[in-house]
């Protein structure tokens, strides 16, 4: 069992495509296997994760032959798809301190028309996905391309020739591409075809055709680079006879592209769960690439594709800092493909991350993404010895507490600088604050929170030669956010505030916060200009932070909760 463990931790995938779980007594049942059965092998083979996909429900007249024959109709699936989500979740519950479960989609690519609205409908049964794959299965005549040889020829005969029926294929991935690029994060099996009909000679000598087959593919591909989606590699096709998807023509031609790649078995039968991930990996590796994608909240992670000689932890550092940043663009900005910096411990990346920059002996991650960027660890910060003057205050660790002090600043037209909260784990908080204004209005804001704070503050006083409190140890840290320094422990729950650099605006922020019963335990200030910064670490029901946020004002310029409990 062990040598077993090795090598699968060697080849390990984690899947995109993944396997189709059986779904229950209902129309939409495409795999055979039940949810419970498979995570239960994949734990016992000792697999970090699973990953779960189910076909989205078709419009009725896009039928397979036997489903015809049968009287099948793939119309709502009201029990297994709208379903699939919850599902998932019972499962985390049971399984989900042994395994890491991801799930997603694959849609159906029905037309531009109401199958679109189909599909979109679609797309929010499916809450919470962690990645959605866009493939096309059936022609605009109705007829399936991976359904039998008899539907294969019935559609070459249809269109006047095997060339027209692949031009036919290829055209329609492109509306499907341009359609749908905003909804999906990966181009499933792009050359499915071949299953039945082998693919032209212009698409295997795809660098060097002019023929109009060639031309197209290309101009696909060059599009899904654009789009900056993922390419589907799929190894369905090994155990189907025609090998992988896509042939390694495309996918080499998808690696000049800098396009990058989703792995995935794309299995419908336990008995091939974690199979061919050596056989994977090594024709990914013979196109050109060293790494690959999978996917969490929709939001891409870069992995190795052979776990040999690298750092695993240094991977989880990485994905984590991606995940922050992704956090804070909207759904459609979510897939671009971010740019790193690396320092210190993470300069091997270096090589193997086209266009990085090298961030010399500083021990960090930089991700950055248009003009917004995050700076990330694992290795707790130094900060020197320095004594400032400032706000210091001792304090009950509860909601509201910190907000009483921004208050009674505020009042007194003192802005805080620079912040530094920490709690201490012993009901209790420490918090150092630098300010701005006059020295009496300082002194008379601590005398109000005395007076008024009732036995919320064990110690709050003013003084030239205060320390800085250091930061609690955590796994991971982050550092900078869009170049401003604001270190801080990476806590489950974040808010990252981008505001007026003016008394008071925190204190919205803040007095929100209190009122629905939310903690901060952890904060760090910092500005740039006439922008403040603002990282903190929070606890309280995630509902109602959404709700918070979303209520602050034009004050604040950005306000991103980072829920990172995954």
């Amino acid at each position: 069992m062990s040598q077993s463990r090795n090598k699968n931790h060697e080849y390990f995938i984690w899947e995109t495509h993944g396997i189709h779980a059986g779904t229950g007594n209902d129309h939409v049942k495409h795999g055979v296997d039940e949810f419970e059965k498979i995570t239960e092998l994949a734990i016992e083979k000792a697999h970090p994760n699973i990953t779960f996909i189910i076909h989205t429900p078709r419009l009725t007249r896009f039928r397979y032959a036997a489903e015809k024959r049968l009287g099948v109709k793939f119309i709502r699936g009201d029990n297994a798809y709208f379903n699939y989500p919850s599902q998932i979740d019972k499962l985390k519950q049971k399984y989900g301190d042994k395994i890491n479960i991801r799930f997603g989609i694959e849609l159906e690519w029905l037309g531009p028309d109401l199958g679109m609205q189909w599909n979109r409908s679609k797309i929010f049964q499916a809450q919470n996905a962690d990645f959605v794959i866009g493939s096309l299965h059936f022609s605009k005549e109705g007829i399936p391309y991976d359904g039998s040889i008899e539907e294969a020829n019935q559609l070459i005969k249809l269109r006047g020739g095997v060339e027209n029926y692949w031009a036919g294929y290829i055209e329609e991935l492109i509306e499907m591409v341009d359609s749908s690029w905003e909804m999906i994060q990966v181009v499933g099996h792009i050359d499915l075809p071949k299953l039945f009909v082998p693919m032209p000679k212009a698409l295997i000598e795809l660098d060097t055709s002019d023929h109009i087959l060639a031309r197209r593919m290309r101009f696909l591909l060059e599009m899904i680079s654009e789009y900056n989606l993922a390419l589907d590699v799929n190894l369905a096709g090994i155990n189907k006879g025609c090998g992988i998807y896509p042939d390694l023509s495309i996918l080499q031609r998808a690696k000049h592209l800098d396009i990058p790649i989703a792995l995935g078995t794309d299995t419908h039968s336990l008995q091939n769960l974690g199979n061919h991930y050596e056989e994977g990996v090594k024709f990914a590796y013979k196109a050109g690439y060293k790494h690959y994608l999978s996917f969490s909240k929709c939001i891409p992670e870069k992995r190795p594709l052979r776990n040999t000689g690298f750092k695993e932890d240094k991977y989880k550092v990485m994905n984590l800092g991606i995940e922050m940043l992704n956090l804070r663009f909207e759904d459609r900005k979510q897939r671009r493909i971010p740019k790193f910096s690396f320092g210190g411990s993470f300069r091997t990346f270096l090589e193997h991350h086209k266009s990085s920059t090298s961030l010399g002996d500083f021990d960090a991650i930089r991700i950055r993404k248009g003009n917004k960027s995050v700076s990330i660890s694992h290795t707790l910060p130094v900060h020197q010895k320095e004594r400032q003057k400032g706000l210091f205050s001792h304090h009950k660790d509860e909601p509201g507490v910190l907000s009483m002090i921004f208050n009674a600043l505020a009042s007194e037209e003192i802005n805080v600088e620079t912040a530094h909260l920490n709690s201490n784990n012993d009901g209790t908080a420490t918090a150092f604050l630098t300010l701005s204004g006059d020295d009496n209005g300082i002194r008379e804001a601590v005398e109000f929170v005395e007076g008024t704070g009732g036995n919320s503050f064990i110690e709050i006083r003013v003084g030239d030669n205060l320390d800085i409190p250091d930061l609690k140890k955590a796994d991971n840290y982050l550092l900078e956010v869009d170049g401003v320094n604001l270190p801080i422990a990476i806590s489950e729950q974040m808010i990252l505030s981008v505001h007026n650099n003016s008394s008071g605006v925190l204190l919205i922020l803040l007095s929100a916060l209190a009122s629905q019963n939310i903690n901060v335990l952890d904060l760090r200030l910092g500005h740039r200009g006439n922008k403040g910064y603002a990282i903190l670490g929070i606890e309280g029901e995630k509902r109602k932070v959404g709700d918070v946020i979303g209520k602050l004002g034009p004050q604040f310029f950005e306000t991103t909760h980072l829920n990172l409990s995954e």
